[in-house]
């Protein structure tokens, strides 16, 4: 039995937090009995992956940092066009990896950061675009698409569309 002396705040509070730790002490006790407290954790299942990329079914564009190649999909698993050539960013300015999703597109957009044009800009992250640039130049960070490539991303994308980035 706990006993709290002090002001009310005080018992109030120990009082929340007696009853959480009830709860969290009786769901440990739970598992163990159940044999869920084993110290081996059962092996993450593989993630899905769209066949010919290294990215997950559910991802509309794919980009390879390392193969340096992009590509749209239907978000079902299927290819729907690519590979393309693609550049990430340079040393000091990499693309960041991860699962994102289309923030917004701008169709002639002006960096202020570089003073230089993005046309067919598709944000996937703040401050992070697929958009037009020689793929043979490694960016500021965002991807580097051939004009026509960018125009098919642009075209194929819409917010909250799923983005892969992987190295």
């Amino acid at each position: 039995m706990i006993v709290v002396t002090g002001s009310s705040a005080d018992r109030s509070r120990t009082a929340r937090w007696t009853a959480r730790l009830g709860v969290t002490a009786a769901a440990a006790l739970a598992a163990l009995g159940l044999g869920l407290g084993s110290a081996e954790a059962a092996p993450a299942a593989p993630a899905a992956t769209t066949p010919g990329t290294p990215c997950a079914v559910t991802a509309r564009a794919c980009m390879d940092l390392s193969s340096r190649q992009a590509w749209l999909t239907d978000g079902a698993g299927h290819v729907t066009a690519g590979p393309f050539a693609a550049r990430g960013g340079k040393s000091g300015a990499s693309t960041p990896t991860g699962t994102f999703t289309v923030q917004n597109k701008v169709k002639n957009y002006w960096s202020k950061a570089f003073d230089a044009p993005m046309p067919n800009s598709v944000f996937f992250k703040p401050g992070y675009a697929f958009h037009a640039g020689s793929p043979a130049v490694a960016s500021n960070g965002c991807i580097h698409l051939t004009r026509a490539v960018s125009q098919q991303f642009f075209d194929t994308l819409a917010p909250g569309d799923q983005v892969q980035i992987v190295r």
